[in-house]
């Protein structure tokens, strides 16, 4: 199986770098603000899947940076899934939950309705339409709360605050699945292996760490397991302002991709132990 990769330096996109016969390709070699050199390569590659993990996630900064999000996140995707679609390549795309409302207390279904509350979960869903629209072999693959030993992400970011402070304010009404970056890519992995194999069904479908959790909680567990005793005071989203809004419910139904793929929802918890050996 080969594989054709965007993106090389993200947190998914390192642990699907070292897979066999896979061909990452970075930012200067294809610049998602510049789709043509994208559609070269997809229009030479002998590929068997293509994978995006490349997106604008700039959260904050998407709302003064709204074409800038909209193309990476929405346009050049949609390109890419229609030269994809052209050449009966499977198409495996990651989007997040951030498409929704955000709003509720109950998992997000495949079937839920759309709703984004900030510019980049709007930039997302123009990707996610344009993929479902070029009508080729694909896979949506929404996730939340990415987490790794590499990047930017909230665990290295409560380990650098720790360092620092003897208490810190988390955010207690935002209730999500953190998810480790190589869970997502080894699902990732396996749908793709799948499609090879002539089993692979086409459709979006969720993924996500269980148990749900608030944001206070995961760096509670994270304290824990490094042994921290730094106090963590529970604050409210609205104490907590931030240039875009946030989604207060970010849990996703996962059952779908159980049930097609066989996959099943990992225990964040233990990943985050894995994680934090290799931090160490």
């Amino acid at each position: 199986m080969k594989v054709l990769l965007f993106g090389k330096t993200g947190q998914v996109a390192r642990e699907l770098c070292d897979r066999p016969n896979v061909t990452a390709i970075d930012r200067n070699t294809a610049d998602f603000t510049d789709h043509k050199k994208v559609l070269e390569i997809i229009q030479s590659t002998d590929a068997d899947i293509i994978i995006n993990t490349v997106a604008y996630t700039a959260v904050d900064q998407a709302e003064d940076n709204v074409r800038l999000a909209n193309i990476i996140n929405g346009t050049t995707v949609t390109e890419i899934a229609q030269l994809a679609a052209k050449r009966d390549i499977p198409f495996l795309h990651i989007s997040t939950d951030y498409v929704f409302k955000g709003n509720g207390n109950l998992n997000w279904k495949i079937g839920d309705a759309t709703n984004p509350q900030n510019t980049y979960g709007r930039s997302k869903l123009i990707g996610e339409q344009g993929v479902i629209a070029a009508a080729g072999p694909y896979v949506i693959l929404r996730t939340s709360w990415v987490f790794s030993s590499h990047g930017n992400n909230f665990v290295k970011t409560m380990l650098r605050l720790a360092s620092n402070n003897q208490e810190l304010s988390i955010v207690k009404d935002q209730i999500g699945g953190p998810t480790w970056s190589k869970d997502i890519a080894d699902t990732l992995w396996k749908i793709a292996s799948d499609f090879y194999a002539g089993n692979g069904k086409t459709g979006i479908y969720h993924f996500s760490g269980k148990p749900n959790s608030s944001w206070a909680e995961f760096a509670s567990e994270i304290f824990s397991q490094t042994e921290n005793k730094i106090k963590i005071n529970h604050i409210l989203s609205k104490d907590f302002l931030t240039r875009a809004k946030r989604p207060l419910n970010s849990r996703l139904d996962c059952t779908s991709l159980e049930k097609d793929y066989g996959i099943k929802q990992p225990d964040w918890r233990k990943s985050l132990s894995t994680v934090l050996e290799d931090l160490k």
